[in-house]
């Protein structure tokens, strides 16, 4: 696996800073309460914890107990007073729509705080419920925020989703209002939001009562009388009101993921322990402070818009950007590079999807040429397995260092990371780098035992989690107890499958469910998709195990090309066998490799091996409420039946 080149001088001071991350590491787990409660000095707290670290319902523990706050006091209020009124808050920037404006904190504070003034004169009070489902645009981020000050729980479900996923997660969370928009605005055009919300409430046995709607110019909602209320006009009228403050252990928000059995699950998040986790991963990770530009390249409706577009920015008091385009095509390549020159970012986040979609198109980085990337510190990669070809490029097109790190909905901030604000370590293509102070990671096997270094097993995190993971599931404890907690008493399950090196780096390889067994040798499908990515005509690479009468299963690839790739099919796939051989061995068994015009994937940018699999197998499976583009499912049948997989489409 190639690691990044190192002077020697800086050879030296990644091993300081190495012995300093580990240094850290212990500290936090040696003595968690005084650890936390340092990092909870940069919180401003309307009345102090009686416990940092609250054990009494073990395995359900709570950190800050008896402490009261606001976030949304914490992300605006505290800076308005402080005096940086006049900075910039939020700077939107629409290629879509051609529109870009700052919003800035005395602004910011001004828009909330009559948000929430019309919410709480219309019934919204401490512990309702609301849904937001909306695109990206600065009222979604007024829309959390007013929440967050009255102390109502916010559940944000990604714009565009189908009626019958939001009327999931309106029956489950039982909102008091819907906050939405019209339409949202994709490269293919106006996608119109209210019709799918109007369905969905008319599915759901819970029934809304009232919808703040916000007409977009590119789309006008039909409005139903007396539920359906004007954004502009409410919050004209509206009267301002104060941050409402509330319990430190009281949920946030709840964010719905995928679960397994069809039904979503809902993270619940706190108040006190999110702040602080944030707050103290915005210093040391992402080097990140007041008045700095910070750009999270993600959507509202995922954790990573949460965390790290709305609220661990504006908790420090940077500058966020929230973008509503994409990194190809809102018009091409080079719109993210452009974007972190105009407004000076300093630290950039984004998906490895969105680096291989701007790599696929433009291979040699012509979009960069004329681009000045002096601001840039750091890229930062997370949302899926980064494979080391993807991080290589960005590093040698950008002259940045590229971080990798790991994390989840659930843990809500991340696993595993350099600590790029605190204690930089050497860059290890391939991995996350180090565990994160707070977080005990170790690999298991499946009786519970640590397995050595450089040995494959489930990557499990020992209990209790640090400030700002999850907390329970909302109104479903049992299943919160038995989806992550049940497997290894005293351990949190995270679903993911990997090993860590002799140096104590973090390589994440698939999920549990996408380890290969082939003739008895446990194989991870990360490790042929590191392989295949290391020939110069790919782009990106997805591979499945498939079922197998001999071996039980073998791996089969789907590669993308690069735009301009010149090779016949029978030399690629003659040449990707051969790397598999040479770099994993004869034991893959690695015979089937296929191209493919497009992967597909969730709007988050995670390919959706599981389904593949299941059409190979010839399963039956559910159309994922996530996926970005349909069609793929059908290219992924089409080209699988040319395998000698699926069946074909009648």
């Amino acid at each position: 696996m190639p690691d990044s080149q190192v002077l020697p001088k800086q050879a030296v001071e990644s091993q300081t800073n190495h012995e300093l991350h580990l240094a850290l590491h212990a500290s936090s787990l040696a003595e968690p309460e005084a650890f936390w409660a340092d990092a909870a000095k940069a919180v401003h707290w309307d009345k102090p914890w009686d416990k940092v670290l609250d054990d009494s319902r073990a395995p359900l523990y709570s950190w800050f107990s008896g402490a009261q706050c606001n976030t949304c006091y914490n992300a605006v209020d505290r800076h308005v007073e402080q005096g940086r009124g006049m900075q910039v808050a939020i700077q939107y920037v629409s290629p879509v729509t051609d529109t870009k404006y700052g919003i800035t904190y005395d602004e910011l504070l001004a828009q909330v705080s009559r948000l929430a003034g019309y919410m709480h004169a219309n019934g919204v009070k401490k512990g309702d419920r609301v849904i937001i489902y909306m695109p990206m645009i600065p009222e979604t981020a007024y829309a959390m925020l007013a929440c967050a000050r009255l102390g109502a729980i916010h559940s944000v479900v990604f714009g565009g989703f189908a009626a019958s996923e939001l009327a999931a997660r309106i029956e489950d969370a039982k909102p008091k209002l819907i906050l939405s928009a019209s339409c949202g605005i994709e490269p293919s055009g106006v996608v119109p939001y209210k019709p799918l919300l109007d369905a969905a409430i008319a599915q759901s046995q819970h029934k809304v009562e009232q919808c703040i709607i916000l007409n977009r110019s590119q789309y006008s909602a039909e409005m139903v009388a007396g539920r359906d209320n004007d954004w502009q006009t409410a919050v004209a009228s509206a009267d301002s009101i104060a941050c409402q403050t509330v319990a430190a252990t009281d949920p946030l928000y709840v964010l719905y993921t995928s679960g397994t059995t069809g039904q979503p699950k809902g993270v619940v998040r706190d108040n006190g322990g999110h702040s602080v986790a944030l707050m103290w991963s915005m210093q040391h990770i992402y080097d990140i402070g007041p008045g700095d530009t910070f750009w999270a390249a993600s959507d509202v409706g995922w954790v990573v818009g949460h965390s790290y577009i709305v609220y661990g920015p504006l908790l420090v008091g940077a500058t966020t950007i929230l973008f509503e385009g994409k990194p190809i095509g809102t018009p091409d390549p080079g719109i993210f590079w452009r974007t972190i020159e105009k407004y000076k970012v300093k630290s950039f986040f984004t998906a490895p999807t969105a680096i291989r979609a701007i790599k696929r198109d433009d291979p040699d980085g012509d979009f960069l040429r004329d681009v000045d990337l002096s601001c840039l510190k750091t890229l930062f990669l997370a949302g899926e397995r980064c494979d080391p070809d993807t991080l290589l490029w960005a590093e040698a097109r950008l002259k940045k260092p590229v971080i990798d790190h790991w994390w989840q909905t659930e843990t809500g901030w991340p696993v595993a990371a350099n600590l790029m604000g605190t204690a930089p370590v050497k860059v290890k293509p391939g991995s996350p780098a180090l565990a994160v102070p707070g977080f005990r990671v170790e690999v298991l096997n499946e009786l519970g035992e640590i397995v050595p270094a450089g040995q494959s097993g489930n990557v499990v995190i020992k209990l209790p989690l640090p400030p700002g993971a999850l907390t329970t599931l909302w109104h479903n404890e049992a299943r919160y107890l038995d989806s992550y907690l049940s497997m290894y008493p005293g351990y949190y399950l995270s679903g993911d499958a990997g090993y860590m090196d002799e140096d104590g780096y973090l390589y994440i390889m698939s999920r549990i469910d996408d380890i290969i067994n082939v003739a008895g040798h446990r194989l991870s499908t990360g490790r042929f998709e590191e392989v295949l990515c290391q020939h110069e005509a790919v782009a990106e690479v997805a591979v499945i195990g498939v079922e197998d009468k001999l071996k039980g299963q073998l791996p089969l690839g789907l590669v993308v090309l690069k735009k301009g790739a010149n090779l016949s099919d029978e030399d690629l796939h003659r040449e990707l066998i051969a790397l598999v051989r040479a770099e994993i061995g004869p034991v893959a068994s690695f015979r089937l490799v296929s191209v493919i015009q497009k992967l597909p994937k969730t709007r988050s940018g995670k390919v959706l091996r599981g389904t593949m699999r299941k059409i190979a197998d010839n399963q039956s499976y559910k159309m994922p409420a996530t996926i970005e583009d349909p069609h793929t499912l059908d290219l992924v049948r089409n080209t699988l039946t040319r395998m000698g997989y699926a069946d074909s489409l009648v």
